[in-house]
C-alpha cells in the first residue's frame, strides 16, 4: 500500500482492467479525434452528452472518478500513478470525453483550488456524478486574446453581483450547466488588477446563448450575452479584484489539460489515432508504397511522439518543482503549430480527393474542410502568439513587451468603437 488505506496502484490496475472490459464496450479511438464535429444531429448530440453523464455516474458508482480528486469531496484520494493506470485501462473503450475539458480541467481545478470549503462540497461530488457540466467564459468578442481586458462587468448590490456583457467561443456552452466567468470588478486601476471570477448557472433569466456556426458547419462555439444576470456572492471565486491571480493557474490548467491527472482520457488516443489514420489515408488513396508518402506519414507520428515526450517532461518538471508552472506554453505552442501541420498532412495525402469528395470517399472525404480548419488549434485554448509571450517573458527572462495599458486605470485605456463603453460612477 502506497499510504494507509491506500489501494496500491498494482491491485488497482486489475480491479479496473476488468471493470473497463465488463462495463465500457471497445470504440473505434478515430470517433473521438478532429475538430467540431458536424456527424450529429442536435438531438443526437443531446443523446450523445446525456449517455456520457450517465458514464460518468458509472465510473462514480465504481469508485473510479475524481482518482486525484479528495475523498472529502467526493473523490478517490488516490495518486496521479491511479489515473494514469485508469487511462491506459480505457484505451480503445468509450469514456465521457465532452465532461473531460473544460469541465475537469481547468473548471474542477480552478474550484479545488480556489473554492470556499461550501462551493467545493456543493460542486465537486456533482461534477464526478456528471450533474454538472462545466465551461469558462473568458473570451470577449473584440477582445482576441487579451483575457486582462475584459469589458463584462460585475456590479456589487448588497450580497449578489449584477453581471452584464458579452463571452464568446464557448464550445459546447448550450449542452452544459454552469460556467466559470471572469468579469470587471473595478474600473479605476490597471486592467490586471480589477477582475474577479464568480461561477454561475448557464440556463438562466438574463442569459441568452447563440450558436456560431463554422466554416464547416459546426455550431458548437456560442456566444452568450449577459444582461442584469443576479450572482450570489457565495459564488465568487477567489477575493474581489484578484481574479488574475485565479486566471493566471486557471490558464496554466488549460495549457497543460490533459496532463492534468484530474482528467480521464485514454493514455494512447493521439498516438493511435496518428499511427492507424494517416496510413489509412495513404492505402485509400492508393500510395501505400509512395515515398512520399511514408514521409508525410512518418512525419505525423514523429510529431505525436514528440509532443506526447514534452508533455509528459513538462508535467513532470513543473509537478517537481524544476521548471515553472508558466513553461505549459511551451507544450502548448507545440501543439498549436502541430496541428496544423498534421491536417495539412492529413490534406496532401488525400490528394484530388481532398478539394472534392463524397460519401463513398472513406477516410478521404472532409480533408479539404479539416484542412481549411486547421488554424483553430493555434486558436482555442490561448493562441500560440500569446503562448510565445509566456515563454518568451515568464519562462526565457527576456524583456516584457511594451504595453501603453498596464499601469493606468483600466476606465482611461482607449478602445474602438466596437467596445463596450467604460460604466461611470
Amino acid at each position: 500500500m502506497t499510504e494507509i488505506g491506500m489501494e496500491d496502484v498494482a491491485t488497482f490496475t486489475e480491479r479496473v482492467q476488468a471493470w473497463v472490459r465488463a462495463n465500457l464496450p471497445p470504440v473505434d479511438p478515430a470517433v473521438y479525434e478532429g475538430a467540431f464535429r458536424t456527424d450529429l444531429s442536435e438531438e443526437e448530440e443531446q443523446a450523445a452528452v446525456a449517455r456520457e453523464r450517465a458514464v460518468q455516474r458509472m465510473l462514480f458508482d465504481a469508485g473510479l472518478a475524481g482518482i486525484c480528486v479528495p475523498r472529502e469531496y467526493g473523490g478517490q484520494g488516490l495518486t496521479p500513478a491511479h489515473q494514469q493506470a485508469l487511462n491506459h485501462a480505457i484505451n480503445g473503450h468509450e469514456f465521457p470525453v465532452r465532461l473531460q475539458a473544460p469541465t475537469f480541467t481547468p473548471c474542477l481545478a480552478v474550484l479545488l483550488e480556489f473554492g470556499t470549503e461550501e462551493q467545493k462540497r456543493t460542486h465537486v461530488p456533482a461534477i464526478l456524478r456528471g450533474d454538472e457540466l462545466w465551461m469558462q467564459l473568458l473570451s470577449e468578442p473584440g477582445g482576441g486574446s487579451d483575457v486582462a481586458g475584459a469589458l463584462t462587468s460585475a456590479v456589487r448590490d448588497g450580497d449578489q453581483w449584477v453581471l452584464n456583457g458579452s463571452k464568446i467561443w464557448t464550445t459546447g456552452a448550450w449542452w452544459s450547466d454552469w460556467g466559470l466567468c471572469l468579469a470587471r470588478t473595478n474600473w479605476d486601476v490597471p486592467k490586471h488588477r480589477g477582475l474577479t471570477v464568480f461561477m454561475l448557472p448557464l440556463h438562466q433569466v438574463g442569459i441568452d446563448i447563440h450558436r456560431i456556426e463554422m466554416l464547416n458547419g459546426s455550431r458548437e462555439f456560442c456566444q452568450e450575452f449577459l444582461t442584469d444576470v443576479m450572482v450570489p456572492d457565495t459564488d465568487r471565486v477567489g477575493d474581489v479584484d484578484q481574479g488574475w491571480t485565479v486566471g493566471v493557474r486557471w490558464m496554466f490548467y488549460e495549457r497543460l489539460l490533459y496532463e492534468i491527472p484530474l482528467v480521464t482520457f485514454p493514455s494512447g488516443l493521439s498516438r493511435t489515432f496518428i499511427r492507424s489514420s494517416y496510413a489509412d489515408l495513404a492505402r485509400a488513396a492508393g500510395l501505400e508504397g509512395d515515398p512520399g508518402a511514408r514521409e508525410l506519414v512518418g512525419e505525423a507520428r514523429m510529431l505525436d511522439i514528440a509532443f506526447e515526450a514534452l508533455q509528459g517532461r513538462i508535467a513532470q518538471g513543473i509537478r517537481t518543482g524544476a521548471i515553472s508552472d508558466q513553461a505549459a506554453a511551451i507544450a502548448r505552442l507545440f501543439k498549436g503549430v502541430t496541428a496544423g501541420r498534421t491536417r495539412t498532412i492529413a490534406f496532401e495525402l488525400a490528394g484530388t480527393t481532398g478539394g472534392a469528395w463524397t460519401a463513398d470517399d472513406g477516410p478521404l472525404a472532409e480533408r479539404g474542410v479539416e484542412y481549411l480548419m486547421r488554424q483553430s488549434g493555434s486558436i482555442g485554448g490561448g493562441t500560440t502568439e500569446m503562448a510565445r509571450n509566456v515563454i518568451s517573458e515568464r519562462v526565457l527572462g527576456m524583456p516584457r513587451e511594451r504595453a501603453v495599458d498596464r499601469e493606468i486605470p483600466f476606465r482611461e485605456v482607449l478602445r474602438g468603437p466596437s467596445s463596450a463603453p467604460s460604466p461611470r460612477p
